[in-house]
């Protein structure tokens, strides 16, 4: 079987006050080997120097297109980012293009980034979303992954082959939208993944779950949006237990069970979709009982046969 692709991508990356950041995500992109046919920066309300950084690129490559959005009056994790997103993805004809990627402006993406991505999933073709590592710098100065697990993609950089990216009906808006998109494409069949080869190996100039009010206050989201996913209490008392054995040390752990009973304990609405949290519990049974590689590799063995996108020669 093969899938044909003529290496057309999109990026679609929603922003909002990124001027410390993105002068290196913008040069990265520019720098890639193979380049976007397109990338739509939505602009989210930034009051900051973005705006004019934004129009300062524009001006100078035709191939960034800036959609600007009134501002909310706050950064909102989650559904705000999933809302600027969609604002720029509903501007395109997805028909136009092979593969789409929700892109940060705050990354810096090696040379060869999308053009290595590209040729795993021509290599395989049931690879529907996929991504490099995410590393950040350390306060003292070392170079340290982030805590992103092989079976899943990183949020700050979601490459899609875009039949997986429709045929799973793209992004939930709200927090956790980057794991629940994982799972749904696991779903269906689709392989997915982050891969740690050196050539893909991206910076995260501002590292994951920090949040803009603190490591605290990140992690107690992410323990909501685990809760909102429909992740069960057992699995995340266990991967509580885990962080606090990672940086930052201990009150990350504890502050993602927090996250977790506290919307628990006052009712939070969770994902509503029955079938996806059956799906769900029983991938992440198999963790617990099995370690994350050998679940996704046995969850992907049995969904072989639900794998029907468009556009695949069997």
């Amino acid at each position: 079987m093969s899938y044909e692709s003529s290496r057309r991508y999109l990026i679609v990356s929603p922003c909002r006050n990124e001027e410390k950041f993105m002068r290196r995500t913008l040069d990265s992109v520019i720098a890639q080997s193979v380049r976007p046919a397109l990338w739509v920066i939505v602009d989210d309300g930034s009051t900051d120097a973005t705006p004019q950084i934004l129009a300062e690129y524009a001006a100078k490559h035709d191939f960034i297109r800036v959609v600007p959005r009134k501002d909310r009056g706050t950064r909102s994790v989650g559904p705000g980012v999933i809302e600027a997103f969609y604002t720029g993805y509903e501007t395109v004809d997805p028909s136009r293009y092979d593969f789409v990627c929700k892109l940060d402006l705050d990354l810096d993406l090696p040379v060869r980034y999308f053009e290595l991505l590209m040729k795993m999933m021509e290599d395989q073709p049931r690879l529907g979303n996929i991504s490099g590592k995410a590393y950040y710098i350390a306060g003292d100065g070392q170079r340290v992954r982030e805590s992103i697990s092989d079976e899943v993609s990183v949020g700050a950089s979601k490459f899609y082959r875009m039949a997986c990216f429709q045929q799973v009906g793209g992004f939930v808006r709200q927090v956790m939208w980057d794991g629940i998109d994982c799972h749904r494409c696991r779903m269906k069949g689709w392989l997915v993944g982050s891969f740690d080869d050196a050539e893909i190996q991206f910076l995260h100039l501002r590292p994951m779950g920090t949040s803009q009010h603190g490591i605290w206050t990140g992690r107690i989201r992410h323990g909501f949006g685990q809760y909102f996913m429909g992740s069960s209490i057992w699995y995340m008392t266990a991967s509580a237990v885990y962080r606090v054995f990672q940086r930052p040390f201990v009150i990350g752990g504890i502050a993602v069970w927090w996250g977790y009973v506290k919307s628990m304990l006052t009712g939070v609405k969770r994902y509503d979709d029955l079938e996806f949290r059956r799906f769900l519990r029983e991938f992440q049974w198999l963790c617990l009982t099995k370690g994350k590689r050998r679940a996704a590799a046995l969850t992907d063995q049995r969904q072989a046969a639900l794998w029907n996108p468009p556009g695949v020669k069997r």
